[in-house]
């Protein structure tokens, strides 16, 4: 597993598609319940800034969720991002998303916390964790981000990729 200093910049710029897991990447994990039912989480306001900056050089990206939930479809909305939730089998989910759209595996990421991702790491070219992902994930990624997921790790990989297609050194 590489640490912030050591990851490929050449991979990180061949990316052009990410797949984002929604609960504990975009939030940390926790879940608000009203005594009506209603969830409620919360997220990382950055995110959608590191977002635009990635639609601004071309890479795209996508959120994919084994829970179908109104939240998860607000905040998509939200980051002008699409989404597929009520996903089983998030690497075939993936892999079809890279041939509906021409781009290869290889330069695809995947950014999870869990270890019902541990198929769709495997699935892709530049599997990434979340810095509080379960451990059980770790061996089957190159890379785990130094921010908590839900507290700007989503930030944080669009920054990294941003700055290895400009050819600066990250700024984190």
């Amino acid at each position: 597993m590489s640490n912030v200093n050591t990851i490929n910049k050449e991979l990180l710029a061949s990316v052009r598609l990410i797949a984002f897991d929604f609960d504990g990447v975009f939030t940390d994990n926790t879940v608000y319940v009203t005594q009506d039912g209603v969830e409620s989480v919360r997220c990382w306001r950055s995110d959608g800034l590191g977002l635009a900056r990635l639609r601004s050089i071309g890479v795209q990206a996508f959120i994919i969720s084994t829970e179908a939930n109104p939240v998860v479809t607000a905040r998509a909305k939200k980051l002008k991002m699409p989404c597929k939730q009520g996903i089983e089998d998030k690497a075939e989910a993936i892999l079809e998303t890279c041939r509906e759209l021409g781009i290869a595996s290889e330069q695809t990421m995947f950014v999870g916390n869990d270890i019902n991702d541990i198929p769709a790491f495997k699935s892709v070219g530049v599997p990434v964790a979340v810095a509080d992902a379960y451990p059980e994930v770790y061996p089957h990624v190159i890379y785990r981000t130094e921010k908590l997921g839900g507290l700007g790790a989503v930030r944080e990989v669009c920054d990294l990729i941003f700055h290895a297609k400009n050819g600066r050194p990250n700024e984190l």
